[in-house]
């Protein structure tokens, strides 16, 4: 015979209403955009691609594309701006999500994987409490720079957004398979190859916004019981 039991939730512990990102805090132009219903509980951060700016070192002295780029100016900066939410405005890593496209999913990406190499050596080394993860990742014609070769894959769940050829910024099927080497959950969404560049209809949104819709998460609010189901012995 079924049995059912109620589980209280534990309430959401962080302010319902964040402070605004300073402007002192992170050295790079940026807006922010608090939420329309007063209740600030999932930040999505978004990092453009190479163009008018980019997040680092791109060409040499002949203006040729380098093949193999140091992220580590933007990272470093990635650090500064996450630090910032989580240890002075109160943001939960797990409430922070991370959306970038070409170079800015590179970065998003790469950020993703050294919070979670960092935490978990600060874990083994007893120095930081249990590791957490970003809420999601979603990268659009963005490879990784590196190749992960970690044992313990992040939990931070992905979505590989990418152009099939002969769109200038297709994806190799290695770039794609490379996320599975650093993160536990990665789901593929293939567009068109007939144009580059940014998801532009509603089709090419659509798997962007289902998976958020999966991922983005609710505040828990006092008083609120999780119904679990289960068979009696």
């Amino acid at each position: 015979m079924s049995q059912f039991h109620l589980q209280e939730s534990a309430p959401d512990t962080t302010p319902k209403v964040k402070e605004q990102p300073r402007k002192n805090a992170i050295p790079v132009p940026f807006s922010y955009y608090p939420s329309d219903d007063g209740t600030d509980h999932n930040l999505l951060i978004l990092l453009h691609g190479l163009g008018a700016f980019q997040w680092y070192k791109s060409f040499d002295q002949l203006g040729d594309m380098i093949e193999n780029p140091n992220p580590t100016p933007a990272l470093e900066l990635m650090k500064k701006v996450i630090d910032h939410l989580v240890q002075d405005l109160h943001w939960s890593l797990n409430q922070i999500h991370l959306f970038g496209f070409a170079q800015g999913g590179s970065v998003a990406a790469e950020y993703a994987l050294l919070r979670w190499r960092e935490q978990l050596r600060g874990q083994e080394a007893g120095a930081s409490p249990p590791a957490t993860s970003f809420g999601s990742l979603v990268t659009v014609s963005g490879s990784l720079i590196s190749y992960p070769t970690i044992a313990n894959l992040s939990p931070t769940p992905t979505l590989v957004v990418y152009r099939s050829a002969p769109a200038e910024d297709a994806l190799q099927p290695t770039a794609v398979r490379a996320f599975k080497k650093g993160f536990q959950s990665v789901s593929e969404a293939k567009l068109g190859g007939n144009r580059s560049g940014m998801p532009a209809s509603k089709e090419e949104w659509e798997p962007i916004m289902k998976f958020w819709s999966e991922k983005l998460s609710r505040r828990k609010m006092d008083g609120l019981y999780e119904v679990m189901s289960g068979m009696s012995t």
